[in-house]
C-alpha cells in the first residue's frame, strides 16, 4: 500500500480488524519512512451497480465517499468515530442493497442516514435533519429538539 503522504511503497500492517459482520477489513498502517500512520478498509466489490434517484428525477451512481462525507460533515467536532461512522455507512449502504431494488430514491437514503445518526449522537442527528429536512427558521429546529426530549423521557 502505499504512503499517502510520501509515496513510499511499503508499508506496515500495525492492526487488521474486521468491521460490519466480517464484510469489511479495516487496517491500521504505518509508513517505516515518514512515520505517518493511517487506516485502510477493504470490502467486496462485486455487487451491482445502485443508482439513487434524486428528487428532481436525475439518476446518479450511489456514492459510498458522499454519504461518507454527509455523515462526517454532521458528526464533525462530536466525539464520534471514524469508525462509528464508516459503520452506520455499511449499514446504510447495505440496508440500500437488501431492498434487491436498482434504484433507491434519495429521501429513503436521506432517512437511513438520520436513523443511523439518531443513534449515534442526537447533535449530529438534528445537524443533519437540519439539512436533509431543509428547516427554514428555528421554529422547526425547537420542533425537532422537543420531540427527541420527549422521545429521550419516554413521552413518545
Amino acid at each position: 500500500m502505499r504512503c499517502p503522504k510520501c509515496g513510499l511503497m511499503e508499508t506496515r500492517v500495525l492492526e487488521t480488524r474486521t468491521a460490519n459482520e466480517g464484510r469489511i477489513i479495516r487496517r491500521r498502517r504505518e509508513c517505516p519512512g515518514c512515520m505517518i500512520r493511517f487506516t485502510t478498509y477493504e470490502r467486496l466489490e462485486d455487487r451491482p451497480m445502485l443508482w439513487i434517484v434524486k428528487k428532481s428525477g436525475q439518476r446518479e451512481a450511489f456514492d459510498r465517499e458522499k454519504l461518507l462525507r454527509g455523515l462526517a460533515r454532521a458528526c464533525e467536532k462530536l466525539p464520534v468515530s471514524l469508525e462509528q461512522i464508516e459503520e452506520a455507512a455499511s449499514r446504510i449502504e447495505e440496508a440500500l442493497r437488501e431492498t434487491g431494488q436498482g434504484e433507491v430514491p434519495s429521501p429513503e437514503v436521506g432517512s437511513l442516514a438520520m436513523k443511523e445518526l439518531r443513534n449515534i449522537h442526537k447533535v449530529a442527528y438534528v445537524r443533519f435533519a437540519s439539512v436533509y429536512r431543509e428547516f427554514t427558521d428555528i421554529s422547526s429546529f425547537v420542533e425537532e429538539i422537543s420531540r427527541l426530549h420527549e422521545e429521550r423521557n419516554g413521552l413518545i
